[in-house]
């Protein structure tokens, strides 16, 4: 029969609606929210501050910490634990890798940045959204970058490459399911993550690809809007 038509009637290459806004949480140094359907993502900014303790000190660069977490009952399957969990952990690190290539941190020698993204409300997609709520927030608190990070969830419903999986399309029962986070630096065409849980074809896997990074180029151009928005009223 094949998936011949999406969960909530959108176009298998159309995204949720998405919001983006910098300068959300008054006491960090950068911050941002992006909002992509029921996908809520909060990122918060501290530094470049002195590393502690100094035995921890590069000094060469700065270094960068991520700290993913997915606030309890903000889940639409199974309640989220509170606490560090091994998924929030991983994410946190991929999320950390997937932002490190846009950061100059030479220029900040001895010390850290701490990146915090907390997630409300979730329906998937959520290190996507973490990660361009974050990349948002790191411009925002005036780090040196060479591009903004956007990011989207690509994958396979049944026989159908769609973007944007929701929670619903993820647990599809009719079917094979393959969801494929990436990541990608639009300036350069380079993919900072990609990682995939489901079978797919090699083939489908190169098609969907080539679909994000049409898609993260549009989310990027959210990112930075959001971002002179913020900023147009201070130039004259």
């Amino acid at each position: 029969m094949g998936y011949e038509k999406r969960i909530d009637g959108r176009g298998f290459k159309e995204t949720r609606p998405i919001e983006a806004k910098v300068g959300v949480i008054e006491k960090a140094d950068g911050s941002a929210y992006f909002k992509i359907g029921k996908t809520w993502a909060y990122a918060a900014v501290y530094g470049p501050r002195e590393l502690l303790p100094k035995s921890m000190q590069n000094p060469k660069t700065g270094i960068l910490r991520v700290n993913y977490n997915m606030l309890p009952f903000s889940g639409v399957g199974e309640r989220v634990r509170p606490g560090p969990s091994r998924r929030s952990r991983e994410i946190s690190m991929v999320s950390e890798a997937a932002l490190l290539p846009v950061l100059d941190l030479e220029a900040y020698p001895n010390t850290v940045v701490d990146v915090f993204i907390e997630l409300p409300q979730t329906d998937a997609g959520s290190r996507a959204a973490g990660i361009c709520a974050a990349s948002m927030a790191l411009a925002d608190a005036g780090l040196e970058m060479k591009d903004l990070v956007g990011a989207i969830a690509v994958g396979k419903v049944d026989d159908k490459i769609v973007v944007d999986l929701q929670y619903e399309e993820e647990a599809y029962k009719e079917g094979e399911v393959a969801d494929i986070p990436i990541a990608m630096i639009p300036s350069t065409g380079e993919i900072t993550l990609l990682q995939m849980d489901g079978p797919i074809k090699r083939e489908e896997l190169i098609e969907a690809i080539k679909i994000a990074k049409d898609v993260i180029k549009d989310i990027v151009e959210i990112q930075r809007k959001a971002i002179k928005d913020k900023y147009k009223g201070m130039i004259q």
